[in-house]
């Protein structure tokens, strides 16, 4: 059985849609799903034919957007390259560029001690599961640099978003929310749980690649005291 944060063994089921005449958009079961078709997809352009001319595989919470150039290939092919890969044996997930990244953490978020009560835990347990947990950044939204990062907690850490939202969330706040935990790149408004915060540049357009996090890098959180 595979648990959260992990690649599932069984293909992904989905249906695909055309959108235009240059992309195709697969719609599957869940964000696990998702990623692990990415995966696959970003593993496999060379060695798979019915995938050149595609252009950017982009995973969201439960679809993958592919894009291709219509005067190198048509969507028939891309059909096809996408049916292979839901149905290759399972390649894990390093196939995408599994990056790893250690982002410290100090625990003093306002809606810290309501999570852990929440939880049913004390701040302490709630800071060390935190901390112990895998995560898996599933994919990219809501603001540039924003990684929805599931975790391998086995549901311990899942919480509703906030009956009501924040207008303003600072930049660099750690939450907790619809089964996800996340970082604000930016002061944004926002609903989910804050539990912390770190100095870590989740978004800087100076660097060659703007984003700390990309769909299949693994999160570890650190506790900076």
């Amino acid at each position: 059985m595979t648990g959260p944060g992990q690649t599932p063994e069984s293909p992904p089921r989905l249906q695909l849609r055309a959108l235009g005449g240059s992309a195709l958009l697969a719609e599957v079961p869940d964000a696990r799903s998702a990623l692990t078709l990415y995966s696959r997809l970003r593993a496999q352009p060379s060695a798979s034919p019915a995938l050149d001319g595609v252009i950017d595989v982009v995973p969201a919470e439960r679809t993958v957007l592919v894009t291709f150039d219509a005067a190198r290939t048509d969507a028939a092919r891309v059909r096809r390259g996408l049916e292979e890969a839901a149905t290759a044996p399972v390649a894990p997930v390093a196939g995408a560029g599994q990056r790893r990244v250690e982002i410290p953490v100090t625990y003093d978020g306002p809606d810290l001690d309501d999570v852990a009560r929440t939880l049913g835990l004390t701040v302490g347990e709630l800071i060390a599961l935190h901390t112990a947990t895998r995560w898996t950044a599933a994919f990219i939204g809501f603001a540039p640099g924003f990684a929805y990062l599931m975790g391998d907690d086995e549901g311990r850490l899942a919480l509703p978003r906030r009956a009501t939202p924040r207008s303003a969330v600072p930049a660099g706040s750690v939450a907790l929310a619809a089964g996800y935990c996340g970082v604000y790149p930016r002061e944004s408004p926002g609903g989910w749980h804050l539990i912390g915060h770190t100095d870590a540049a989740l978004w800087d357009s100076r660097r060659d690649d703007p984003a700390l996090i990309a769909p299949g890098t693994v999160v570890g959180f650190v506790d900076a005291g």
